[in-house]
């Protein structure tokens, strides 16, 4: 050993293990401090911790982050900055700066953020968390398959019409006793898109069926949890601890293969010629383009975006309705009017249809204020800064999050008169349906949900078909709620009522 060597040696040796420990950390410290150092005129917030950011400063349940938020939002403005442990985020709020975001700058603001847990499942594939080329080619391919599948067309309405009645059957087959209608209007929603994706409807009971259903109730669920949260701030660390957040990890292959499966039955009977459903037309898609790396179109997209659309396509609007029956259950003067005009435009027997909203204006209007007052989506879908960008004066480096604050939006009381209360009039005036310019339950711009008149159509026959049918009263002696359960979306807390028929 040279003197040198000697010499480096007896140093080590001298070194306190809690010297190396101090030393560690603080050279942690400044790397993490000068990783998220923040650039002059980046908008104002609180302020965060190494590494976590402000994840603490929340209750961390996914379901009332939006309603932690609104305190920083009074202190610091309708720009605010938050750090969801490396996530830098920016809160956007009011009218005119969401608009702006997500319309006029959306080029800048165009991308979906590389969320932990969806990078995990999805990498950049399917439809909503996808960006870039992905993104474009995947969107153009669903929008035109929704549209030759039907969407704006009578066969479609007529699939929504016939689920409809089954929906009614099910319920109907309670008898009028106490129930839970939560997993009866989850398999309505999702039939409506099973028929356009898979070509075909499921009965109720059955076993693929059910397993799909539980599978994403459970993921619904979990993704809200704390776990989730904290592997979303730190994925390098809480992916090798055991938790929800494996189970959610677990389901998500679990749907893969049921879908990868339901794409191997259909290529045994496919003709490119003439395809039945979206898996068809995305398998004959994938033919144009033998260079696999020069396209999204590719087995792994379809897998995923066949995942995108049963998602998208099921909870948000079987969501919707849930909140629907609730609110109807505790108002029952206004589940009154609403089957006086159901009476009077449609009658007993004859279905709903769509252009029957046009003459319809006081369930349409019941039909907006529930979208409003669930506020299903409460921060949107998220957005990224694609390259560094300046905002209303503030500098949004590329990579920074932002969420479109649609809490404050849709409980704004210079918006709405009762903001915080079920109030149908906020869509009404003089008697007629009245569009409102801050109701943005559906985003907007480019990235606004594309199922957006698919979803209005569902809501609308659903919702009118069952208060055509049934009275909805809750059970004696038992006292309904608004509060949110721990889900990914503001959801209620199952509940029952009684669906009493109507004569």
């Amino acid at each position: 050993m040279t003197d040198t060597e000697s010499l480096m040696a007896g140093i080590w040796a001298r070194i306190h293990p809690w010297t190396l420990l101090l030393a560690s950390v603080t050279f942690l410290l400044l790397a993490d401090y000068l990783k998220s150092r923040r650039p002059k005129n980046y908008p104002p917030g609180p302020w965060r911790l190494p590494f976590v950011g402000n994840l603490f400063q929340f209750s961390l349940e996914l379901s009332h982050l939006h309603l932690d938020i609104q305190p920083f939002v009074k202190k610091y403005g309708n720009i605010i900055s938050l750090d969801f442990g490396n996530i830098p985020s920016v809160v956007i709020s009011g009218l005119p700066l969401i608009k702006e975001a997500l319309t006029h700058t959306e080029e800048s603001f165009l991308s979906r953020p590389v969320i932990p847990t969806r990078k995990r499942v999805f990498k950049n594939n399917g439809i909503v968390f996808s960006s870039g080329q992905t993104w474009k080619e995947q969107r153009r391919f669903a929008l035109r398959m929704f549209k030759n599948f039907g969407l704006g067309k009578k066969s479609l309405e007529q699939r929504i019409q016939e689920e409809a009645l089954y929906l009614v059957e099910a319920i109907g087959e309670e008898e009028g006793q106490r129930f839970d209608p939560h997993f009866k209007i989850n398999n309505a929603f999702s039939n409506i898109i099973c028929s356009i994706v898979f070509g075909k409807r499921f009965e109720y009971k059955d076993g693929q069926f059910q397993e799909l259903m539980k599978l994403i109730e459970e993921i619904v669920c979990l993704e809200a949890s704390v776990m989730l949260m904290l592997y979303n701030a730190l994925p390098s660390i809480i992916t090798y601890l055991p938790g929800p957040h494996q189970t959610v990890f677990r389901n998500w292959e679990k749907l893969k293969l049921i879908v990868s499966r339901m794409i191997d039955s259909h290529r045994k009977d496919w003709n490119p010629a003439e395809p039945r459903d979206f898996i068809d037309a995305f398998l004959t898609e994938m033919t144009k383009y033998p260079d696999k790396t020069a396209t999204s179109f590719n087995e792994e997209n379809l897998i995923c975006s066949t995942l995108d659309l049963f998602f998208a396509g099921t909870e948000t609007t079987s969501t919707t309705l849930r909140w629907a029956l609730l609110f109807m259950t505790l108002n029952p003067d206004m589940q009154e009017k609403v089957q006086a005009e159901i009476d009077k435009v449609i009658g007993h027997d004859r279905q709903p249809r769509t252009d029957d909203r046009e003459s319809m204006p006081y369930t349409n209007a019941v039909i907006h204020e529930v979208l409003r007052m669930g506020n299903i989506v409460p921060l949107s879908v998220p957005r990224e800064v694609t390259a560094d960008s300046t905002f209303t004066g503030f500098h949004l480096p590329k990579g920074t999050m932002i969420l479109p604050n649609l809490t404050a939006l849709h409980r704004d009381p210079k918006e709405w008169t009762t903001p915080a209360i079920f109030n149908p009039e906020h869509f009404l005036e003089n008697g007629q349906f009245k569009k409102k310019e801050s109701f943005l339950p559906f985003s907007v711009g480019k990235r606004a949900c594309l199922g957006e008149q698919l979803a209005r159509s569902e809501l609308f026959i659903f919702f009118t078909t069952l208060m055509q049918k049934f009275t909805f009263k809750p059970p004696v002696n038992e006292k309904l709620s608004l509060k949110l359960q721990r889900t990914i979306t503001c959801s209620p807390y199952n509940y029952h009522i009684y669906a009493t028929p109507r004569q």
